[in-house]
C-alpha cells in the first residue's frame, strides 16, 4: 500500500523476516517481471504478476518461483525448467476455500438468492411475485465436476451431505479416489448432458482452452448450472453469453472471465441468470494465511537444501543445476 502497509496482511511474512541469513524485500510492480528485477535473488513469491522467459534472470540464482495459488497461467513453466527453476504452488492453501466458493455458488443458483433479494428489496409488489421463482432441491439432483483433483474432490467431499449424485470427467483422475467420493468418471459429452450442476475444476492448458464450448453447452439441460471457479478461457464466454441470454441453460457462477476485468459493455454483465465475482470468491483471510504459508514455507525449504513441495515442474528437480544449488544452501545453511 502507499502507505507501507501490506495489502494482504493475512499473508504472514514473519517466519521469512526471521530466518536466520535469509533477505527480503518488495519488488517494484512491473508487469510482466523484469529479469534485472531478479538477478540478485535465489527465491520469489509470486502473486499476481507475470513471470515470462523474459523474466528469467541471466544471473543463474533463481531457484525458486513460489506461486501464490494453484494456477500457474501467468509462468512460462517452460522457461521456468529450461533455467533449472521449480515452479511451485499452494495446492493446500486453496483446496477448501475455492470448494467453498463452488458450493456457495450453488446454492445461491439454486436457491435464486439473488433474484429473492430483489424481490424482497422491491417491498409488498416484490413479495407477492415470490410464488413464481421457485427454487431447485438439490437431493437426488446430479453434481458434475469437469475435473476430480485438488479442488474438484474436495467439492465432491463438501456436497456429501446434500444427497446428490455425483459425476465427473478427468483424464488424470485417480479412480481410487473417485470410488471413495461416491463419483462415477464419464465421459466429456455425458457429463455435460447429465449434470444438473456442472463445476469446472481443472487447469488452463492448450487442450483446455474453450473445453466449454457452444457444442457441449447444446448439450446441457435447460435447468442445469454452469460454475467455473477455475479459469475464464477454459470457457467460450461468448457462447456461453448466448446460452444464457436464450435460456438454454438456467444460469450460471462465474468468479472467473476470459477477460479480466472485462469491458463495461461486456454482454456478460448485462444477463440477469448469471452471478459474478472479480476473480476473488475464495479470498478470504484463511484462503490468504494458507497460500502464504505455503509458499513462505517453499522458500525456507530450498534455503535449507530441501525439496519443496507442490513442485509443478517436476522434472527440474533431476537436473543437475538444481542439485548443485540445493547442495549448496544445505551446505551454507544446513538441511
Amino acid at each position: 500500500m502507499p502507505d507501507g502497509s501490506l495489502t494482504y496482511p493475512d499473508f504472514d511474512l514473519e517466519p521469512l523476516r526471521k530466518a536466520p541469513g535469509l533477505e527480503m524485500t518488495f519488488l517494484e510492480s512491473n508487469n510482466p517481471l523484469r529479469a534485472d528485477q531478479l538477478e540478485d535473488f535465489d527465491a520469489l513469491i509470486l502473486l499476481t504478476h507475470r513471470f515470462v522467459s523474459t523474466s528469467v534472470p541471466k544471473s543463474g540464482r533463481l531457484a525458486v518461483v513460489a506461486r501464490f495459488g494453484v494456477g500457474y497461467d501467468t509462468v512460462d513453466v517452460e522457461a521456468c525448467t529450461a533455467a533449472g527453476i521449480a515452479l511451485v504452488i499452494t495446492p493446500d492453501g486453496v483446496r477448501r476455500p475455492v470448494a467453498v466458493s463452488v458450493i456457495t455458488f450453488m446454492l445461491a443458483l439454486t436457491g435464486k438468492l439473488f433474484t429473492k433479494d430483489a424481490l424482497t428489496r422491491k417491498g409488498p409488489h416484490g413479495f407477492q411475485e415470490r410464488s413464481q421463482h421457485m427454487g431447485v432441491g438439490l437431493v437426488g439432483r446430479t453434481l458434475g465436476s469437469l475435473g476430480i483433483g485438488n479442488i474438484g474432490a474436495e467439492v465432491f467431499r463438501l456436497a456429501k451431505p446434500f444427497d446428490m449424485r455425483f459425476i465427473a470427467h478427468d483424464p488424470f483422475a485417480d479412480k481410487k479416489v473417485a470410488a471413495e467420493l461416491g463419483v462415477e468418471l464419464v465421459g466429456l459429452e455425458d457429463l455435460f448432458r447429465r449434470a444438473d450442476v456442472l463445476s469446472v475444476s481443472c487447469p488452463l492448458t492448450p487442450d483446455t482452452r474453450h473445453l466449454v464450448n457452444a457444442e457441449r453447452l447444446a448439450l446441457m439441460k435447460p435447468t442445469a448450472y454452469l460454475i467455473n471457479t477455475a479459469r475464464g478461457p477454459i470457457v467460450d464466454q461468448e457462447a456461453l453469453a448466448q446460452a444464457l441470454r436464450e435460456r438454454r441453460i438456467a444460469g450460471a457462477g462465474l468468479d472467473v472471465l476470459e477477460q479480466e476485468p472485462p469491458d463495461a459493455d461486456d454482454a456478460i454483465l448485462k444477463l440477469d441468470n448469471v452471478i459474478l465475482a472479480p476473480h476473488a470468491l475464495c479470498w478470504t483471510d484463511q484462503c490468504f494465511a494458507g497460500n502464504g504459508a505455503a509458499d513462505v514455507k517453499a522458500v525456507i525449504e530450498v534455503q535449507h537444501g530441501r525439496e519443496p513441495r507442490g513442485v509443478v515442474n517436476r522434472e527440474v528437480l533431476s537436473s543437475e543445476r538444481w542439485k548443485d544449488r540445493l547442495a549448496v544452501f544445505a551446505g551454507r545453511f544446513g538441511s
